[in-house]
């Protein structure tokens, strides 16, 4: 072998056999897990808190309705005469023209009012109350379950409405209450005494409300007056037309034939 062969040779086995000592160089041959392994396992990412969930508390259920009609109500106008009694106004459209004519006969009636419209017309709440009618509360929006409410809600919508009548007509006297479909509870009786009303059904009711003719009206309550009733007809909540048309002969008929009283 030539020197220069033979040297070269010697040095490539040197470098051969340094390698194979290096772990550094050679790491799967160093006796130990790569670097990738021998590596601490990541951490596991913090599970969030859940968050407080808001929840509505139910409303209270309402109370059964009455099989019969409690005690207490007045259902009667206190003498021979009849009684006039319209429900769910004031409206613009038709309180105006039953009010006048109820003054052509030289009459009065009651008016139960609704109090969200008593506190949208004021100006009819006070006609009503300058013309001699009496003022009676209906709720403050006409709600049927009233009187299966809790208590507290029942005397809140009472004196809500009783504010705003009273915001038109400075002091007024508000004798009666009337419970809306006439779904009374003794509770919403006891309320309405405590408040210095009583409650005021009725003995007579067309259904107005169910837009029949006018002539259906009329025939409706001349079949089932009699001599001390309290009818019971609407001058708000729809179109009633018919209505004040029944009334163009029922006012003077019943004037004639029992006497239109003021409640008692």
């Amino acid at each position: 072998m030539r020197p220069r062969s033979a040297l070269a040779f010697g040095l490539s086995l040197v470098l051969l056999l340094a390698g194979c000592a290096d772990p550094a160089r050679n790491p799967s041959q160093a006796g130990g897990p790569p670097p990738s392994a021998a590596a601490t396992p990541p951490a596991s990412k913090p599970t969030a808190s859940p968050r407080p969930t808001r929840t509505t508390p139910p409303k209270p259920r309402l109370r059964p309705l009455p099989t019969t009609l409690p005690a207490g109500l007045h259902r009667s106008s206190g003498d021979r005469g009849v009684a006039l009694t319209f429900d769910d106004g004031p409206d613009p459209r038709w309180t105006p023209r039953l009010l006048d004519q109820l003054r052509a006969a030289h009459v009065t009636a009651t008016f139960c009012l609704i109090g969200s419209q008593a506190k949208r017309y004021p100006e009819l709440v006070a006609r009503i109350a300058r013309e001699g009618h009496q003022l009676c509360n209906h709720s403050w929006h006409h709600d049927i379950n009233l009187g299966r409410r809790p208590v507290a809600e029942i005397r809140a919508d009472l004196v809500r409405t009783d504010k705003a009548i009273r915001a038109a007509v400075p002091n007024a006297k508000i004798p009666y209450y009337r419970q809306p479909g006439g779904r009374w509870t003794p509770e919403v009786v006891a309320v309405a005494r405590q408040l210095g009303m009583r409650s005021l059904h009725w003995s007579v009711d067309p259904q107005d409300w169910d837009h029949p003719t006018a002539k259906t009206i009329a025939k409706r309550v001349a079949s089932a007056v009699r001599p001390g009733a309290i009818v019971l007809m609407h001058d708000g909540g729809g179109d009633r037309r018919p209505t004040l048309a029944a009334c163009q002969h029922l006012i003077p008929d019943l004037n004639r034939r029992y006497g239109i009283s003021r409640l008692r």
